[in-house]
């Protein structure tokens, strides 16, 4: 919006805060390169255009405000005289991409000293050299060692999701090779048990029934129903009464897996019907080798299942060979961030899901996503631990308005009012030294704001502390991955 040219009175800008120490000639060089603008009510430069002007207010009232989802999110509002916007890192060049961070518009009759991007940016390398240089290494300073801290913030919660995805993996693998070993015992006994009947008064009749009876037994075991633990005890006594009246010896040791794999005593009088009582033993011990055979390779596929869901969800997580942005599922998303992070949430935070599947998937850079979802439960889980270790942590999902809302809620002892305003900013951290960097919520806000149109917000009493992900369910027109604003502008 381009407002009307007025002349320039050197000694109105000398009144300026900003110009107070400027000589004569000085002053006249900026208004000579300078103009004074008058605007009416509106705005007067839009976020992401390019910064091509500098702006100091001479009165009137600014409001400056960033596009958060479909929603312009009020920054700050001043009436003071002097204040300045728009493009206040010209003198970084082409270095840096030159476009507005945020917008600004005015609420009545405004004037500013408007200085064009390039004269602003020689006026500081000509008048200022030293402190231009100060300020390029300040800024390029706090860039790169963000970048580094960044990049540490991402190694350290890499090492602890490797921590808990290996004490994860840990469980089923071991599982698995205790089984392999019991298997390899059982096997054997199973051979020898076969021999033992092969070598007696059987006939081929028998021997057949008896090898039906066995493929029955398999069966059952991959049908086997769950019982509730009185259930269980309570067949398993029916069972052992029927061997030991049987002559089954040790039928209490026997009967616990012919309880796990289904089997009653029916079917156990199937197989009495089938052999002679001199050889019944060996038949039942023969067929319990079977059992405990067919239960141990159900161990075995149910860890091996488990690894390969782990690894999945390692895969899910990292979003290897997957397209950089794309539509997702974001419950596919929390729920492989959840398992990646058990290891560290531990058994005392209870983790509650309540998701509604019915949300359409949205456009999104779902590694980044990922990064956000680890940042904020992190930071629910230590906020549980500060409080005594327990409690719990509730992930939610719901649809508000044209947008899908991701929200961490734990049972903490919240976030104090007096920093709520301070805890996105970088570096800041309440946690000792050396355990926190100050840039979990930083990259999570970049991500959510800069990068998904979205918003993330707070809201804090102790015992109820929510952080609240809302991002748009459609991508805007034209969208392209934005550069991220200056740390130093961002409000």
């Amino acid at each position: 919006m381009s407002g009307r040219e007025a002349a320039c009175d050197p000694r109105e800008i000398a009144s300026l805060f900003l110009f107070e120490k400027l000589s004569p000639e000085q002053l006249g060089r900026l208004c000579s390169e300078g103009r004074v603008e008058r605007f009416e009510a509106g705005p007067v430069y839009t976020e992401g255009e390019p910064a091509t002007c500098f702006y100091v207010m001479l009165e009137g009232t600014v409001v400056m405000y960033r596009r958060v989802g479909a929603d312009d999110v009020e920054v700050s509002r001043t009436s003071q005289r002097g204040v300045y916007a728009g493009a206040m890192q010209a003198y970084l060049g082409d270095r840096v991409p030159q476009r507005y961070v945020n917008s600004m518009r005015v609420t009545g009759p405004t004037r500013f000293f408007v200085l064009s991007a390039q004269s602003f940016a020689d006026i500081m390398q000509e008048w200022f050299p030293m402190a231009a240089h100060l300020l390029e290494g300040l800024f390029f300073g706090a860039k790169d060692t963000q970048r580094a801290i960044g990049q540490r913030e991402r190694l350290l919660a890499l090492g602890s999701l490797s921590a808990g995805l290996t004490h994860e993996l840990n469980n089923p693998a071991a599982a698995a090779v205790r089984a392999t070993e019991a298997l390899r015992e059982r096997v054997g006994k199973m051979r020898h048990k076969l021999a033992v009947i092969a070598r007696g008064p059987y006939s081929r009749e028998a021997l057949a029934e008896l090898i039906e009876i066995q493929e029955r037994t398999a069966e059952r075991v991959a049908k086997a129903p769950v019982l509730s633990p009185l259930e269980a005890a309570d067949r398993e006594d029916e069972l052992a009464d029927w061997l030991e009246d049987h002559g089954i010896p040790e039928g209490w040791r026997i009967a616990p897996a012919f309880v796990q794999a289904g089997l009653d005593t029916d079917w156990l009088e199937q197989v009495a019907a089938t052999v002679a009582q001199d050889v019944l033993p060996g038949a039942v011990g023969w067929l319990n080798y079977t059992v405990e055979t067919e239960l141990l390779m159900d161990e075995i596929g149910d860890s091996t299942a488990r690894i390969s869901h782990l690894v999945d969800a390692a895969k899910q997580y990292a979003q290897l060979d997957r397209a950089p942005h794309r539509d997702v599922d974001v419950h596919e998303l929390l729920d492989s961030t959840l398992l990646m992070l058990s290891g560290k949430i531990g058994p005392r935070v209870r983790v509650t899901k309540e998701y509604d599947r019915s949300l359409p998937e949205v456009p999104a850079y779902p590694a980044e996503l990922n990064q956000v979802w680890t940042n904020l439960i992190d930071n629910a889980v230590s906020a549980i631990g500060s409080a005594g270790g327990e409690g719990t942590l509730t992930v939610r999902t719901a649809r508000e308005g044209d947008r899908l809302l991701v929200e961490f809620r734990d049972t903490g002892p919240g976030v104090p009012p007096e920093i709520r305003d301070r805890i996105f900013d970088p570096f800041f951290t309440t946690k000792p030294v050396g355990e926190g960097t100050g840039l979990g919520l930083d990259i999570s806000w970049r991500i959510v704001v800069n990068k998904h149109h979205g918003s993330l917000e707070v809201r804090s009493v102790p015992g109820d502390t929510r952080f609240r992900v809302l991002l748009p369910l459609t991508a805007p027109e034209g969208d392209a991955e934005p550069e991220p604003a200056p740390t130093e502008e961002r409000t």
